[in-house]
């Protein structure tokens, strides 16, 4: 026996009661356009961009437009015009200086504007240490309500994800609403069909 399994075995031992799951066979929230619904949380609750893709826009354009001034967009996904790859770099560190950090999304809710995030690069601190995130989510991945989020969401190798629902801040500090205080000052969905 190792000493892990050791450790549990103590644990579950001193278990003095149970609980059973609670019951989640109650309704849950839908919407009757999802992807309406998904703009306006987003936009008004998350703090993050909205921009509807067309199959005919350039989306390297379009990412241009959003960020004008970027010098440094990191990505791994096909079709995207970066300077640095996630995949490619020797250590986590190696983003630090990224203007945009461009990540697909698997999965968005519009119940809160967040989008599941599966780590699909080498380096996930792109999705973090970029000051600027653009999040390409289809139409189709947009769900109604975190129940129907989860029951979509498979890990793959990497067996880590994360939800994000817009730029990051805090009002901690003395009060003050910071953005970027943990990771992207602003995050900006493209929604493609």
């Amino acid at each position: 026996m190792s000493s892990r399994e050791e450790i549990l075995g103590r644990l579950r031992g001193n278990v003095r009661e149970t609980y059973e799951f609670p019951d989640l066979s109650f309704k849950k929230l839908q919407f009757d356009d999802p992807v309406a619904q998904y703009i306006e949380t987003t936009t008004t609750t998350a703090g993050a961009r909205v921009f509807e893709i067309k199959p005919t826009d350039d989306i390297n354009a379009k990412i241009l437009e959003a960020y004008p001034d970027a010098k440094i967009i990191a990505s791994n996904i096909p079709g995207i015009k970066a300077t640095k790859n996630p995949d490619t770099v020797e250590r986590a560190q190696d983003l630090e200086d990224v203007d945009v950090g461009v990540i697909k999304g698997e999965v968005a809710c519009a119940e809160n504007g967040c989008v599941w995030i599966p780590q699909t690069m080498k380096e996930k601190a792109v999705c973090f240490a970029s000051e600027n995130l653009v999040i390409l989510v289809s139409k189709k991945n947009i769900v109604s309500n975190m129940h129907e989020a989860y029951e979509r969401i498979k890990f793959n190798d990497y067996g880590f994800g994360t939800f994000i629902s817009g730029p990051s801040k805090t009002a901690d500090i003395e009060q003050s609403l910071v953005y970027g205080a943990q990771a992207a000052r602003t995050a900006t969905i493209f929604l493609t069909d």
